[in-house]
């Protein structure tokens, strides 16, 4: 499976490949990990004792950052033979994902960010928790006759789906919930430019129907994925509950096997809501060259009595996926504003006085009489905020001028 996906930096992407590992190779990949599991966990120790330290002294303030870490790392592997025996690489790269890790938390302290909205400090990895993930460097791997040779002697059987446009430069090897393992390859890329259409669209996101266009043919119906599931997930989660293991317990083997029966559920339910996500998002691009996405943050749905259907919705993944894909090909996509979208006639303009009830779906505008469905008038309001007027829209207003209000 590939799954190619960009990522934030401009003219990068993701490629991502399922593994074929043997016993052998499954058993130094595992050793890998407790070796970088061992370098972060001596991670945290530091960074708490210097957390601690500074806060008894001020005066005298220590430091915690990568240059720090890597000499620990080298001294730790001057008198520590079991870590000598691994790579340096996947152990370096740790430090890096742990500074990362620890600055994003660090900001959000200093911005006084919510405690819910807040990274956290780094934790300790746990070996029944923590799922292995290893990254490499050009120096740390190479790819010869079809195969990928990791730093260490650790060579893994690819299952080629597809090609990759250019040589990788950094890889990473990780273990999923169920047991697979995956590689990811990050490769500069170029944009793939589709024919001109002339044609334009407005997205606008919903429980009922997960997108909701100007255009009745791209319209994305719920595609319930977890709903159809749900049988089996119950069934598992009951199973899970019941052989949960006491306080202070190691889990059973039976336990163990439950919660990957479950996982196996849950990432066919992604795997699907992915492919549905792709696909529509691949043909809304290639039939139209702009765009205009409402900008919609599902996550406050997780609150409300609609928390279960907007999660199977996947809106926000399919949101994700429309911007990649528009990214890809070189279209004009352009994310709008949600507030006020429901209330406002993208016809003339005018604003109702109150917020429309959830039950109520037909948008009726007392200022200029227009009667049209609520999602597909919030659809075409999308496409005048963003500029892009559909043909034929008379009475639209000019950019910054007053709202009218509709009596």
């Amino acid at each position: 499976m590939t799954t190619p996906k960009l990522s934030e930096g401009a003219g990068h992407a993701r490629y991502t490949y399922r593994l074929r590992v043997s016993s052998t190779a499954r058993a130094a990949l595992l050793a890998e990990w407790d070796r970088c599991r061992w370098v972060w966990n001596e991670c945290v120790a530091k960074s708490r004792t210097v957390h601690a330290h500074n806060r008894k002294h001020p005066a005298g303030r220590l430091t915690c950052g990568p240059a720090q870490l890597d000499k620990m790392l080298t001294d730790a592997r001057a008198r520590t033979p079991w870590l000598a025996e691994g790579a340096s690489v996947p152990q370096q790269q740790i430090i890096r994902d742990f500074a990362k890790s620890r600055s994003k938390a660090l900001k959000d302290i200093d911005k006084r960010l919510p405690m819910r909205q807040r990274a956290g400090m780094p934790r300790p990895k746990k070996k029944r928790e923590a799922l292995p993930t290893l990254n490499y460097t050009q120096r740390g791997f190479r790819l010869k006759d079809g195969r990928l040779r990791l730093a260490g002697g650790i060579s893994l059987t690819v299952v080629w789906s597809r090609e990759l446009p250019t040589p990788p430069s950094s890889v990473r090897v990780y273990q999923d919930a169920v047991g697979h393992w995956y590689c990811s390859f990050v490769v500069a890329t170029e944009v793939q430019p589709l024919p001109e259409t002339g044609a334009v669209l407005g997205v606008d996101w919903g429980v009922k129907e997960t997108a909701t266009t100007t255009s009745d043919a791209h319209d994305l119906p719920h595609p319930q994925h977890g709903r159809k599931a749900q049988a089996k997930l119950t069934r598992y989660d009951k199973m899970v509950a019941r052989r949960k293991p006491e306080k202070g317990q190691a889990s059973s083997k039976g336990h163990r096997e439950a919660k990957k029966s479950r996982a196996k559920v849950y990432a066919k339910i992604a795997r699907q809501r992915q492919d549905t996500a792709r696909k529509w998002a691949k043909r809304v691009v290639r039939d139209h060259d702009a765009i205009a996405v409402e900008d919609f943050r599902p996550k406050f749905l997780a609150k409300t009595t609609m928390a279960r259907k907007a999660a199977d919705a996947a809106i926000g993944a399919t949101k994700t996926a429309l911007t990649e894909m528009g990214r890809k090909h070189g279209r004009d996509v352009r994310l709008v504003h949600p507030a006020h979208t429901t209330m406002d006639c993208a016809t003339c303009g005018a604003r109702t006085k109150h917020a429309l009830p959830l039950s109520e779906r037909t948008y009726t505008c007392t200022a200029c009489g227009v009667v049209s469905p609520r999602d597909k008038n919030s659809a075409r309001v999308m496409l005048v905020r963003a500029g892009l007027n559909p043909a034929g829209a008379e009475g639209v207003r000019p950019p910054g001028a007053l709202l009218p209000e509709a009596a």
